[in-house]
Order: C-alpha cells, then sequence, then structure tokens
C-alpha cells in the first residue's frame, strides 16, 4: 500500500510515498542498486527514508514502534502488496527491463503499450509494485 503527500521543506516541492516492506535492508539494497534511490535516513530494523529527485520513498514494517505499524480501529494492519504503485519515468523501456531481468527481479506483466506510452510492473522484494513508464513520443 503507498499513500503520497505534498511537502515543501525549503528546497521545493517533493512528494512522499510510503511502502510497508517485509524486511528494510532487502528493500533498500533494491531500490539504492536497481532503481538509482539514494539513502536519506536509515535504515534501521523497521524503517528508512529513500530519494529520487523530488521522490522521498518512505519504507516501513507492518511491525515495530511506528505509528505506520500500529493496526486500524476496526483490526485492520498495514501490508505490503497491494496494486498502488510509484511511477518512473525512462527513457529505454526495453532496455531497463533487459537489464533487470538480467538482475534477476520478478516482473509482474510484460511491456503493455497504450496511448500514452508503454508501461510494466516490476515487483520489490516485499512484492510492491514499481511501474516503469516510458511516455509515447510526442
Amino acid at each position: 500500500m503507498a499513500n503520497a503527500q505534498g511537502t515543501n521543506d525549503g528546497h521545493g516541492s517533493s512528494v512522499r510515498v510510503r511502502y510497508m516492506v517485509s524486511a528494510i535492508e532487502p528493500a533498500v539494497s533494491f531500490y539504492t542498486t536497481h532503481l538509482g534511490f539514494h539513502a536519506k535516513s536509515g535504515p534501521n530494523p523497521n524503517f528508512a527514508m529513500l530519494t529520487r529527485g523530488n521522490l522521498e520513498l518512505v519504507l516501513s514494517t507492518p511491525f515495530g514502534p511506528g505509528g505506520a505499524a500500529k493496526p486500524m480501529r476496526d483490526g485492520r494492519k498495514a501490508e505490503p502488496g497491494g496494486w498502488n504503485r510509484i511511477i518512473l519515468n525512462v527513457d529505454d523501456l526495453p532496455r531497463e527491463v533487459d537489464r533487470l531481468r538480467h538482475a534477476g527481479l520478478n516482473f509482474r506483466s510484460d511491456i503493455l503499450e497504450g496511448p500514452g506510452g508503454s508501461e510494466i510492473l516490476l515487483d520489490d522484494p516485499s512484492g510492491n509494485p514499481v511501474e516503469l513508464f516510458q511516455p509515447a513520443p510526442q
């Protein structure tokens, strides 16, 4: 599951997204090694914050002391996976897919084409989807 929140920290506008992950270290490694994110804080066993351009990716476990791990009033708990996703634009989608497949990463789909461009869904180590998107030529 993901949620987005715009921030203005005096250094420009950024967007913050939270992903619930099963384990912090494999998630940090996935995003920093394969998708160009940089660690901003953490990791600790239950939390890390990564950045890529104006995107801040907050990684939290569904257990631990943080508020994101607390159950809702109706008993539901946050969990990894789902279909909400961050979208990362790429210049050459087939090349990126080849690179990531060569690294042994898991895709939910093949490249799909629509009027706005081409996309594919990549799973992070906890099953959260990341959409890689190449806009259609103008």
